[in-house]
Formats: structure tokens, C-alpha cells, sequence
């Protein structure tokens, strides 16, 4: 028996929360399939989107550990997706480059990704779904600016 309680059911950080991990986990099964996880998508999305990054900024950017974004850009690395070099001015900085491969594999990983919230959003109409969106960006927006930096990120 798997029923939610109804006091829960009236808070929103709950749904939000019980939604968004039921959403995540369809996705990540989708990129799973592929051999890949949901950072891999993030770096991809990052590097075509803003350009090529510092291994170390690129951590930065997304809120991942440092050493993890090394082992995901070493795969991504050997699957030609992306393409690293070393700075000629700083030998130990590292830049991360997507390549024509990888900007494709993110257009197919994208269209999976909207396959699922359109799955995961099917119960609303599409002027609910913008209304839905509008007021989520707003949401994130503010939980960045009030989210404290934590130490070593």
C-alpha cells in the first residue's frame, strides 16, 4: 500500500519534491539506456551553451565536485563528444570544448528530456504547463539568490 498522507499532499515542497524525483528518474532510466547520467547532459548542455569552460569553472558553473567533473569529462572525452586542451599560458588549467558529436547527442538527449515532461506534464493543458513553468523559474530564481555558497564549491 503506497498511500501519501494528506497532510502532505497540502504542502507543495513535498509535490514539488516527490515530482521532481519522479520526473528525474524517467529521465535518468532514458540516458541510462545510453550509458549515460544526468551530468553527462549538464556538461554537454553547459559547454553548448556558454562555450568552452575551465574544467575547474565548469564545476563552478554547474555545482559539481571538481574530481567528478574530471572523471565525466574524461568519458565524455573518450566518446568524442567533447574535446579537451591544455591552456598554453597555464599548462594545469584544462579547456573543455563540445564538439560537433557532442552538440548532437545533446539535440537527441533534449528531444528525450522533453519526452518525459511532456509525459510527467500530460495531466496540463498547455497554458498551464507555460503558467507552470513561468512560476518555477521564479521559484529557482529565488532559491539562488537566498542559497548561502558552500564551502568548496
Amino acid at each position: 500500500m503506497n498511500e501519501t498522507p494528506p497532510s502532505l499532499l497540502g504542502m507543495t515542497t513535498y509535490l514539488m519534491s516527490k515530482t521532481g524525483k519522479a520526473a528525474r528518474g524517467r529521465l535518468a532510466d532514458r540516458l541510462a539506456e545510453r550509458g549515460l547520467r544526468l551530468w553527462h547532459m549538464a556538461i554537454l548542455a553547459a559547454l553548448a551553451d556558454f562555450g568552452p569552460h575551465v574544467q575547474r569553472e565548469l564545476a563552478a558553473r554547474l555545482s559539481i565536485d571538481r574530481s567528478d567533473v574530471v572523471k565525466i569529462v574524461d568519458g565524455l572525452g573518450a566518446s568524442g563528444l567533447v574535446d579537451r586542451a591544455r591552456d598554453t599560458a597555464d599548462r594545469r588549467r584544462v579547456t573543455v570544448t563540445v564538439t560537433p558529436a557532442g552538440r548532437a547527442l545533446l539535440e537527441t538527449l533534449k528531444a528525450e528530456a522533453l519526452a518525459v515532461q511532456d509525459d510527467v506534464l500530460a495531466p496540463l493543458t498547455s497554458r498551464e504547463r507555460a503558467q507552470l513553468t513561468a512560476l518555477l523559474l521564479r521559484v529557482h530564481d529565488g532559491t539562488r539568490e537566498n542559497t548561502p555558497e558552500r564551502p568548496g564549491r
